[in-house]
């Protein structure tokens, strides 16, 4: 039986209830995290609560709890459900209000909500073979650097992307990649790795700022700027990083092969160094 964890509560997952008047729920008005287990400890757990925080404070959310507590409450649902691979979801929202107003009560107690999900993040089939991209437009608002859980045009593009035979959608404006639908999007060119600098145009990831400190402590050239499509499919690799896939190569975009259509030599070693990274400093 999964254990959550609701309103400052353990309880098992299928006993959670939250108001159909949650504002979460009803405006999408609410924040969410994710971070990896591996061997039973949270990775990267301070750059992920640190970005909450940013998050919840941008859309003027307090937290119920402090930061260490959060990471507590990770870490014993880690336990309890006797996870050693896989996720902790956290999402908190601004609370429920029967009014509906899209002006919230000032005095509203916030929703916090957390499960964790049992599942492989080493040994998966996508790290050994690579993924396949589609692009898409990007669709979203002008704050992308909030983690807000209004996440539909994500789930559109994610959906457009399995229909074109691919497992993740690159989202473009204006010309170029902004990221992916639930990642950060990487070329690596004769200029170096490139990636998009991190303003309200994309999220900050926690996995690529973590992974780029680690390629330029080893000489890699990192480039912050945008790239076209054009760019991507004539780089010499492209890969992605997120919480859940920690660094798994690109190895087509809209059905173009990138560089030779297998895993680049670059994007495995980056895996491996995060990999090694995460389990070095895991909590």
């Amino acid at each position: 039986m999964s254990i959550a964890f609701l309103n400052d509560a353990f309880l098992p997952l299928e006993e959670a209830r939250i108001s159909p008047l949650d504002r979460g729920f009803l405006f999408a008005d609410g924040i969410y995290e994710v971070a990896a287990v591996l061997d039973g400890k949270l990775v990267d757990s301070a750059s992920h609560l640190a970005r909450l925080e940013r998050s919840t404070a941008a859309i003027g959310i307090a937290l119920p709890l402090t930061l260490a507590r959060i990471e507590d409450v990770q870490k014993e649902l880690v336990k309890r459900n006797n996870v050693s691979e896989g996720l902790v979801y956290l999402q908190i929202t601004r609370g429920a209000d029967k009014s509906r107003d899209f002006l919230a009560p000032a005095q509203l107690t916030p929703t916090l909500f957390l499960f964790v999900q049992d599942r492989p993040v080493i040994d998966v089939p996508a790290a050994r073979a690579g993924i396949a991209v589609a692009t898409v437009p990007d669709l979203r608002w002008q704050r992308r650097d909030i983690k807000s859980v209004g996440l539909l045009a994500q789930v559109m593009a994610k959906q457009a992307a399995q229909e074109a035979g691919a497992q993740e959608a690159w989202m473009v404006e204006d010309g170029f990649v902004t990221e992916g639908a639930s990642s950060t999007a990487f070329i690596l060119t004769d200029e170096g790795i490139i990636t998009r600098a991190y303003d309200q145009s994309v999220l900050a990831g926690c996995t690529g700022t973590a992974l780029m400190a680690l390629a330029a402590e080893r000489g890699t050239q990192i480039v912050r700027r945008a790239f076209t499509v054009a760019e991507a499919q004539a780089a010499r690799e492209a890969f992605i990083t997120s919480a859940s896939t920690f660094c798994q190569a690109v190895v087509r975009i809209d059905g173009q092969p990138v560089g030779d259509g297998v895993p680049g030599p670059v994007a495995m070693r980056l895996r491996d160094l995060y990999i090694d990274f995460a389990r070095q400093t895991a909590v």
